[in-house]
């Protein structure tokens, strides 16, 4: 059977990768976080981010770990890499991996997204943990997640 006969194995792919893309939902592959309030922290030099990327800087992150930042309410289809460490404000998720995932290609992922599709509001555009969670897509293998995370980081930077 040909790559465009089967339905969870790429046109596309990178030499020494083969075998089919397993389904999964989001909520298998990330933990959404939500942000919180910042302003009994001290100014510092941890950036601070909401929908619209940065804000400010504090003293202390809330997290440690690389994730992708997701609008919860306002801009929800703009997912940004938030490199650690970082404080999120309340508007703003945070996708961190679990095992076996690559949060590069979790970004990449993220980006091919029609997130407006998903909004739950009749107002302010919204998001919840339980819609992300549930969104179902094809995924490789952990090592073919990060060659496709990379290449799509390199022309990110190539680009901008």
């Amino acid at each position: 059977m040909s790559n465009t006969q089967t339905k969870n194995v790429p046109e596309l792919r990178f030499p020494g990768f083969e075998g089919e893309w397993e389904e999964k939902k989001l909520g298998d592959l990330i933990k959404v976080n939500s942000g919180k309030d910042y302003k009994h922290l001290e100014k510092g030099d941890i950036p601070v981010y909401g929908t619209g990327g940065y804000m400010t800087s504090v003293s202390e992150p809330l997290s440690e770990i690389d994730a992708v930042g997701i609008g919860r309410k306002g801009t929800i289809n703009k997912p940004y890499l938030l490199e650690a460490p970082f404080w999120t404000v309340d508007t703003l998720f945070y996708c961190t991996p679990k095992k076996e995932t690559d949060i590069l290609f979790i970004l990449s992922l993220f980006r091919k997204i029609n997130w407006k599709v998903y909004d739950e509001s009749t107002g302010v555009p919204s998001l919840s943990k339980q819609t992300i969670n549930k969104i179902n897509r094809f995924v490789p293998s952990n090592k073919e997640q990060q060659k496709i995370g990379e290449f799509f980081i390199k022309l990110d930077r190539q680009l901008n």
